[in-house]
Order: structure tokens, then C-alpha cells, then sequence
């Protein structure tokens, strides 16, 4: 039960994109279309996945041993350029013109600041091994499903009548807006 509590914090009440506003730049770029949008979260969420279980074992199986703490951020940023560029190359490997569409995004995943601020959460909420691997699954699967969400709305509005001064990035904010307060419904969830 406390797993299941934790994924749904991640994924849906505590979402980090519509919550924290963590991971924008991927989230308003890549969710014009919604194939790469979903390729996108599904590569965000093998590397937040992978994040926090490479960062668990570093934290309290090196760092807190050796009493070097204050390398947590140098070292949770190797990792996740590391696990970044694992997912580059899979990609480009398997599908070449998924790779292409994402484009820039692909390697941006290293600056996504969603995947530090999981690294970090993770520290401060003290998880153990497994809790860490669900909440970063489930991270990875609320930013799947906010980035989805977004691709859908948008693929609508480029057939609906939007007015002129709205095009563009105004009713894309306008829209994040208005998901941000749609989750914010789940507050009281857990």
C-alpha cells in the first residue's frame, strides 16, 4: 500500500511538471505532436527510473559512508548525463526518425531540472532502495502523462479557431495553466 502511495504522489498529486514546474522546456517543446511527446516521457521516464536507483546506491552506499555529502549534486548531475546519453545513443541506434523528431530535447533530458529535483526529493523524503525506484517511475510516469495531456490539447487547438493574438505560445501557457490547476484538484488526494 505505502508503494502505490507513493507512485500516485509522483505521478498525479505531486506532479513535478504541473506541480513543482520543474522540466518546462521539454514539456512545452516536444508536446506539439503527440508520438514524440510520449516518446519523450517514456525516455524522461527510463532515465528518472534510473536516476533514482543509481543515486540511492551513490548516496547511501558511498557518499554518507564516506562522509562526503556535499558531493550529492556534482554526483547526481554525472549520473544523470551519463543515463542521458545511454538513452541517446539507444535511440539513434533503434529509431532514426524518432530521434530526429525530438531533436534538441533528446539531450536537454541532462539539463532537465525534473530529474535533479527527483534526485534531490529523494534525499530529503528519505526513501529506501524500492521506494526510490517507484518514485522515480512514478515521476517519470506523471511527467508521461502531463506531457501527453498537453500534446493532445494542442493537436486540437491547431484546428480550432484560436484568436489571432492568442496563437502560439499564448495559448500554450494558457493551457499549462489551466492543467496546473486541473491537478491541483488532487492536493487533498493523499
Amino acid at each position: 500500500m505505502n508503494l502505490l502511495l507513493v507512485f500516485i504522489s509522483a505521478a498525479v498529486v505531486n506532479n513535478y511538471v504541473l506541480t513543482y514546474f520543474l522540466g518546462l522546456c521539454p514539456f512545452v517543446g516536444v508536446s506539439k505532436k503527440l508520438g514524440p511527446a510520449v516518446s519523450m516521457g517514456l525516455a524522461t521516464t527510463f532515465v528518472m527510473t534510473m536516476t533514482a536507483t543509481v543515486t540511492w546506491l551513490i548516496y547511501y552506499l558511498v557518499l554518507i559512508p564516506l562522509n562526503l555529502e556535499f558531493l550529492q549534486i556534482v554526483s547526481f548531475i554525472l549520473v544523470i548525463a551519463s543515463l542521458v546519453q545511454l538513452v541517446e545513443m539507444f535511440v539513434r541506434k533503434v529509431s532514426k526518425p524518432l530521434y530526429d523528431a525530438l531533436g534538441i530535447y533528446l539531450p536537454l533530458i541532462t539539463t532537465n531540472c525534473a530529474i535533479l529535483g527527483l534526485a534531490l526529493f529523494m534525499v530529503l523524503k528519505e526513501y529506501n532502495f524500492i521506494e526510490s525506484i517507484v518514485f522515480g517511475f512514478g515521476a517519470g510516469a506523471g511527467f508521461t502523462l502531463a506531457i501527453s495531456i498537453m500534446a493532445g490539447i494542442r493537436e486540437q487547438l491547431d484546428i480550432a479557431d484560436v484568436p489571432e493574438p492568442f496563437k502560439g505560445a499564448g495559448i500554450t501557457m494558457i493551457t499549462a495553466g489551466c492543467l496546473a490547476l486541473a491537478f491541483m484538484g488532487f492536493a487533498g488526494l493523499i
